[in-house]
């Protein structure tokens, strides 16, 4: 009997054990909450009755969005991520007129979500209410500082909802979780009723899984009339800014690349940091504490600089003196950061942040999209060294500086995964062009999403589309030599482009054009016989192979060519000018 009842307890000793490790593997594993830990309050503000026909409804009727706990909702205290922040408050007496709007407009507001302790952060984590799960990588950090609202959004819990922008606190969740997010240009959204972070700096922007909602929305708080879409002509791909990022670059920029081709309009590749360097000198001369030479991005660097002592010195401005008074247990990375010794030139700071508006509204105009990635790839793992290092955290605001001090307007797309996580690019405009920039993406966003699963299920090689991406940068190459009459080097671009893709006519026929102004016509014409057998309706290689004949006398072979540019463009003035000149001197 007793070595029974010993047999009986080694078994319950043993069943216990086996029970504590199955609970110790079910916390790593981190389960999903049932709202995956995205709320901190479950609210419902409701919107007035629909006004009697023939009147239309409310252009939110239907949709329900949470807001990020830096907003107030009369009522309720505003915690502003910090449980200690929270004891120390009383309930607001009104509520944010952007919530109100939104109420107004039609929409339901189900509750407040979680945000990094005092919005200071962009990783999402936080020790008074836990780091929400990201629904799109259980295993990742969802981003901050509106880590709550994207998670919201992401795990399909509302239609919309609301964060707080500073230094990417909507960009980078929504990057994280792959959603749509949104940033509108500096002070065009009222921030009343917004706890501030960085006034100079601070949006509130929005997050949702739908184009046409993230629109509505924005035409909401924008006080936007609809009105006819605005196409955009020219759109800027930042080669050197995609350098950062993690991911491939041929992953993020082959599909903008072929989406924008799709509607016709034009891909310039560009060098951001040439671009910038050459408009604001101070950002040459500037490092901010960090030693010339020590990044491959000098100006972007300075940029990211200037707008993190902005955001440290306002943030101070407007927390320090509850922070020595109350004396809460505030995260120590943020400690950390704002004792750091040194002062920061803020009005140069200012200026830089002045200039960069000018300088991103000279290169953009109306019609202009910058396209950049919106972080620097797959979010970090929980616990990651990378959350805590300096250089990690630096080249992820470099990206996100260039909207924040320039104060334009700036939406984050996902483009499907990349190692089973979720991957995005920005389009950004300048400051003022929040309608375009929403149509741009309602317009564009199927026609994305379409190449992003063509991309996936392609058996297109890597290195076949890595060539045909580096094709398209000698392309551009060529065509900043030949714009700068360096027609030799950009004939050695133009081969070069030829080399990795032998079937895109318009190198061929662009090598032509360089051949033309070195007088090597023989070689010109050759080129242009190449590149109308890859496409018979390239009128360029036509109008430049009748000038190559006509130099080497083939002038009856000229008039042929010239004729066949009238064909296809029958108001092409070169050709028709060409033709009158030729029966004039050979009639």
């Amino acid at each position: 009997m007793a070595s029974s009842g010993a047999a009986s307890n080694l078994w319950v000793l043993l069943g216990l054990g086996i029970a504590g490790v199955l609970l110790a593997a079910r916390k790593l594993r981190r389960p999903a909450r049932p709202d995956h830990g995205a709320f901190i309050a479950r609210l419902e503000l409701l919107p007035p009755p629909q006004p009697p026909p023939p009147q239309a409804p409310h252009p939110l009727t239907g949709l329900c969005f949470a807001i990020a706990d830096a907003l107030h909702v009369s009522g309720y205290i505003t915690s502003f991520g910090s449980l200690e922040w929270a004891k120390t408050h009383d309930a607001e007496t009104q509520t944010s007129p952007v919530v109100s709007a939104l109420v107004d407009g039609g929409a339901v507001c189900v509750g407040k979500t979680v945000i990094d302790e005092m919005a200071y952060s962009i990783h999402g984590e936080n020790k008074h209410f836990d780091t929400p799960t990201n629904p799109a990588a259980l295993d990742r950090v969802p981003g901050g500082c509106s880590s709550g609202s994207a998670v919201a959004v992401a795990g399909g819990m509302v239609d919309f909802a609301l964060g707080i922008d500073s230094i990417g606190g909507v960009r980078i969740p929504g990057a994280y979780c792959g959603v749509l997010a949104f940033r509108p240009s500096h002070a065009v959204v009222s921030s009343g009723g917004v706890i501030p972070v960085a006034p100079s700096l601070d949006t509130i922007g929005w997050f949702a899984r739908d184009p046409s909602v993230l629109r509505r929305v924005g035409h909401l708080l924008l006080g936007l009339n609809y009105a006819d879409i605005r196409p955009p002509r020219h759109f800027y791909i930042a080669d050197d800014c995609f350098e950062l990022s993690k991911v491939p670059a041929r992953r993020l920029t082959q599909v903008v690349t072929k989406s924008v081709k799709l509607f016709g309009r034009q891909v310039t590749r560009m060098n951001l940091e040439n671009y910038l360097s050459s408009k604001i000198s101070s950002l040459r001369n500037s490092s901010n504490g960090h030693k010339k030479g020590d990044s491959k991005f000098p100006s972007l660097l300075a940029l990211c600089n200037a707008m993190r002592s902005l955001h440290k010195c306002e943030f101070k401005d407007q927390h320090m003196e509850w922070i020595n008074s109350v004396k809460p247990a505030v995260d120590a990375r943020i400690v950390s950061n704002l004792s750091e010794d040194g002062d920061s030139d803020i009005d140069g700071c200012q200026d830089v942040r002045n200039k960069a508006r000018l300088a991103l509204g000279a290169l953009l105009k109306d019609d202009g999209i910058l396209v950049i990635p919106t972080a620097l790839g797959c979010p970090p793992k929980l616990n990651a060294k990378e959350l805590s290092s300096e250089s990690y955290n630096s080249q992820t605001l470099c990206l996100s500086s260039l909207a924040s001090m320039s104060g334009c307007c700036q939406v984050s797309i996902p483009l499907g995964t990349h190692d089973k996580c979720p991957v995005s690019v920005s389009f950004i405009a300048r400051h003022g062009c929040d309608r375009f920039l929403l149509d741009t993406i309602q317009t564009m966003y199927a026609t994305i999403q379409e190449q992003v699963e063509i991309l996936a299920k392609s058996n297109v090689s890597s290195k076949q589309a890595m060539n045909e991406e580096a094709a398209e940068a000698a392309k551009e190459k060529g065509n900043a030599a030949f714009k700068e009459k360096q027609w030799q080097k950009a004939v050695n671009f133009y081969t070069e482009a030829i080399k990795l893709n032998g079937k895109m006519a318009t190198y061929y026929s662009n090598r032509a054009a360089a051949f033309l102004e070195l007088t090597s016509y023989r070689q010109a014409e050759a080129d242009c016989t190449s590149a109308i057998d890859l496409d018979p309706k390239i009128v360029k290689a036509y109008l430049r192979r009748g000038t190559a004949r006509e130099m080497m006398g083939y002038y009856k072979e000229a008039v042929e060519d010239f004729n066949h540019a009238l064909i296809l463009e029958p108001m092409n003035k070169t050709a028709g000018v060409a033709i009158n000149r030729l029966k004039k001197l050979f009639p």
